[in-house]
């Protein structure tokens, strides 16, 4: 203890003249380190009379809090010089142009859902969101689908294994679901637009376990066929920009629709070419048809007041049409050659007038 005044000297003098921050490391472990010089000198504390302990310990403790703060202050300095250095060493040439970066593309899918939200939207729809994972009930028994409905089979649905009062949940088939829920909960009238996943057991070039749909529901005390087929008219002329296009209704069943009608355009296909427009033969792009009585009943709506029409489509499918992309497929491989070519810079906005904005 007698030459504490000579180990503080010392121990100050590696401090201040240590170059770099590693070096005041190694100081401060060999000095203050579980092992270090003053850290010894505080184990010989138990050995000493009371008196000698209290008035080492009080050094000692002194030239820990000396050695701790110089320290620190060298610390400090030794960082403003590496930053000072590395400054110097690593300064950017802002002359130089700058790095090509890949400009970011909106899917297909995405630009295709906003010109259906838009063009809907201008006929005064809003839009409905719903779960992806649905109750029997709602997604089958409530839409008129019976029990033997081979949609029901798990050929075609995917099951969760757990059950809510007797029966799996589904992965939704479709985006009727939300329809329902919404008549159960709003009153007439209605008027809405549903898209969203919707999932099948189906996989090949026109067909994904996961897709996107979108479907529509308008439910007051007036509506009819005639109100169902301009709506419809409407949409696909402004959807594929053709004022002209030719748009065929074609009976058709539907367990939640009656009467119900599949809904196809002119194209034509010769020479081996698709095109969309006058033609002489047609292709089915949707679904449609007046809300089966029995579904009101299901819903709590009074058939005898109260009338409907219902409609739906595959975001995919009218994409692949509008936009020439030959394999659903390739929706979801994320594949960024193929984004580049088929996406888009920026969501452009439909008009039901002046098609894309």
């Amino acid at each position: 203890m007698d030459n504490v005044e000579t180990l503080r000297s010392e121990i100050l003098d590696a401090v201040a003249g240590s170059s770099d921050l590693k070096a005041l490391e190694d100081i401060r472990i060999a000095e203050l380190g579980k092992k270090g010089r003053v850290s010894g000198l505080m184990k010989t504390l138990g050995k000493m009379e009371p008196e000698e302990r209290k008035a080492a310990g009080q050094a000692l403790n002194v030239l820990k809090s000396e050695i701790a703060s110089a320290i620190d202050g060298r610390k400090g300095a030794l960082e403003i010089e590496a930053l000072n250095a590395q400054l110097i060493n690593e300064r950017i040439d802002v002359s130089l142009p700058v790095r090509p970066e890949d400009q970011g593309r909106i899917h297909p899918i995405s630009q295709t859902i906003d010109e259906v939200v838009a063009i809907f939207g201008e006929m005064g729809f809003t839009v409905a969101e719903g779960p992806d994972i649905e109750e029997d009930w709602y997604n089958f028994s409530a839409l008129n689908i019976p029990p033997e409905h081979p949609a029901r089979q798990e050929h075609d649905t995917f099951y969760l294994p757990n059950e809510k009062e007797g029966h799996r949940m589904v992965l939704r088939t479709h985006t009727s679901p939300v329809q329902i829920r919404t008549m159960q909960n709003q009153k007439p009238p209605i008027r809405i637009i549903v898209p969203g996943r919707t999932y099948r057991c189906d996989y090949d070039a026109t067909h994904s376990p996961m897709f996107h749909q979108v479907e529509g529901l308008v439910i007051d005390k007036k509506t009819h066929m005639g109100h169902l087929k301009g709506c419809l008219i409407d949409f696909c002329r402004a959807f594929f920009d053709m004022d002209d296009l030719p748009v065929k209704f074609r009976p058709s069943y539907f367990p939640f629709t009656e009467p119900s009608a599949e809904v196809d355009i002119g194209c034509t296909r010769e020479g081996g070419e698709f095109k969309i427009g006058h033609g002489d033969d047609w292709l089915e792009i949707l679904g449609s048809g007046m809300v089966n009585p029995q579904v009101l009943v299901n819903c709590g709506i009074d058939p005898e007041e109260y009338q409907g029409f219902a409609f739906g489509m595959g975001i995919e499918r009218i994409a692949m049409l509008k936009y020439g992309i030959p394999d659903l497929r390739t929706f979801f491989e994320s594949d960024l050659r193929w984004l580049r070519h088929y996406g888009f810079q920026s969501l452009q906005t439909p008009s039901m007038v002046g098609g894309l904005d």
